[in-house]
């Protein structure tokens, strides 16, 4: 059974002023989110990734199609307490603290006293808050007030977290911390699901990833499916290795550039194995400081999927039942 699964989740807005007429924010959304993994939701700003979060979340509802939960309808209250949810600007009653914010999340979940006390504090620690707790959360940072929103969607230990952007206003060090909080989610056994347009940051956590352009699902899959991991060619820097050296590998190597004095990056083409070659420099004193494949990038693939003339045409105003403009 998925953990989370969509059919067909379509969304329609009413726009315009005089005369509304139905815009698709989302276009017939069909996935299924396995137990345990790590899925990433990605896609330019205004692809539909927060309209398909906010109807998983039912804060708003969809014009047709449907979604489960654990098998169960979004309605449902038993899969209530067993999901997280942080939105793409959390907001909170900023004249509480990051610590009586959290406590008060804890007793609304059933945990009562000292217990709930002390899973405030926890989750304050690991989302990096530390003596800030005690401050109003009027006087957070952007980065400080994900870090409390991070800590609130796992306060009840969720089976399914479900973030929106949760990189957002972060700095390098809060980026890092969080990409470890979602493989340790990962590795207990939590589903993380999360919409992002960061795509170093799907390409180093997720199992599997689904691409939307336009509010139409345009590619899904693991990374090693949908990215040629096949490698296009190898990228070796050595070091202490003469320039006749270099000069004699000849059409073994499609480019060579010099660095610095005894320093080379060599460009070597997929035919050639570079273990030979590496073999070949090190026993003649050279130093190995660097050996990757060179390859196609997620950025490189999401930026083909959404530059598609399919992608690019896709309608965005919906006519309505029996060809009338409402």
């Amino acid at each position: 059974m998925p953990a989370l699964a969509t059919f067909e989740l379509t969304k329609d807005y009413a726009i315009g002023f005089w005369r509304k007429r139905p815009y698709r924010a989302l276009d017939g959304l069909t996935l299924e989110i396995a137990p345990g993994e790590v899925f990433g939701f990605l896609g330019p700003n205004g692809a539909g990734k927060t309209t398909t979060l906010k109807l998983l979340m039912q804060l708003v509802f969809p014009t047709s199609g449907r979604a489960e939960i654990f098998g169960r309808p979004l309605g449902d209250l038993s899969v209530k307490r067993r999901i997280g949810y942080l939105p793409e600007h959390p907001y909170f009653y900023d004249y509480l603290t990051a610590e009586e914010l959290l406590t008060y999340f804890a007793g609304l979940f059933g945990y009562a006293g000292a217990e709930r006390r002390a899973r405030a504090a926890r989750l304050l620690d690991e989302v990096g808050i530390g003596a800030e707790r005690r401050m109003q959360l009027r006087k957070f940072s952007k980065g400080m007030l994900q870090r409390v929103g991070i800590a609130q969607a796992i306060l009840n230990e969720p089976e399914l977290v479900i973030f929106d952007e949760p990189m957002s206003g972060l700095d390098p060090l809060g980026r890092r911390d969080v990409r470890s909080l979602i493989l340790r989610l990962r590795d207990r056994g939590c589903t993380v699901f999360f919409s992002s347009h960061v795509l170093s940051d799907a390409e180093a956590l997720c199992d599997r990833v689904a691409i939307l352009a336009r509010g139409r699902l345009a590619a899904m899959g693991r990374l090693t499916d949908m990215l040629p991991f096949r490698a296009r060619g190898w990228d070796l820097v050595v070091a202490g290795v003469r320039d006749e050296t270099v000069a004699a590998l000849g059409t073994r190597v499609r480019r060579a550039v010099r660095l610095s004095d005894g320093h080379y990056m060599l460009d070597l083409p997929p035919d050639s194995p570079p273990e030979r070659l590496v073999g070949e420099l090190t026993a003649g004193g050279a130093h190995l400081v660097s050996l990757n494949p060179i390859r196609q990038t997620l950025e490189e693939f999401f930026v083909e999927h959404v530059t598609t003339p399919a992608a690019a045409g896709a309608p965005r105003d919906v006519e309505p039942p029996h060809g009338r403009r409402p």
